[in-house]
């Protein structure tokens, strides 16, 4: 017997243990460093973005019928979707989510190094390796993810 794919789903992300924390994607990463979710039905398969299915499973939207996501949080596998202030997405438009994104500073020239203004094979490598500590490791090691979702790489030495 084959679980629901809303379980399928919830079993594959990993929630911080600190409210308002990232709920994690620890399954499929696409090439675009954004995660991957595959939905069977009626003898088709489809290939939807996470964060866009726990969307449609938190407000009951149709999975077409809502446009583009915003995330709070600016993490790619981050699925955190709820219907109160703690929601890490949001619907936007496309001139929305670029406004943010130039707010922000994540635009390709800006000057900021968290994610964004990475090459698409290191924004995916990040993404990944974010994945896998807490495919690994849950929040265990909060302290290493914490560095990751800040774009730092927690393996670089310090100076002190």
């Amino acid at each position: 017997m084959t679980r629901p794919p809303e379980d399928r789903f919830w079993s594959k992300v990993i929630k911080g243990p600190r409210a308002g924390d990232c709920w994690l994607w620890a399954g499929a990463v696409s090439d675009d460093g954004y995660g991957r979710y595959t939905l069977n039905s009626g003898g088709r398969t489809q290939a939807v973005r996470p964060h866009r299915y726990a969307f449609h499973l938190v407000y009951g939207i149709g999975m077409d019928a809502f446009g583009d996501l915003m995330h709070r949080c600016d993490v790619p596998i981050c699925v955190r979707a709820t219907t109160g202030e703690d929601t890490h997405l949001h619907p936007g438009s496309n001139r929305e989510n670029m406004a943010d994104r130039l707010a922000k500073g994540r635009d390709s020239n800006g000057s900021m190094f968290r994610w964004r203004g990475l090459s698409r094979g290191l924004f995916a490598q990040r993404s990944r390796t974010l994945r896998d500590e807490v495919r690994a490791y849950g929040w265990e090691r909060a302290e290493r993810i914490r560095a990751l979702l800040q774009g730092a790489d927690p393996d670089a030495p310090t100076l002190f």
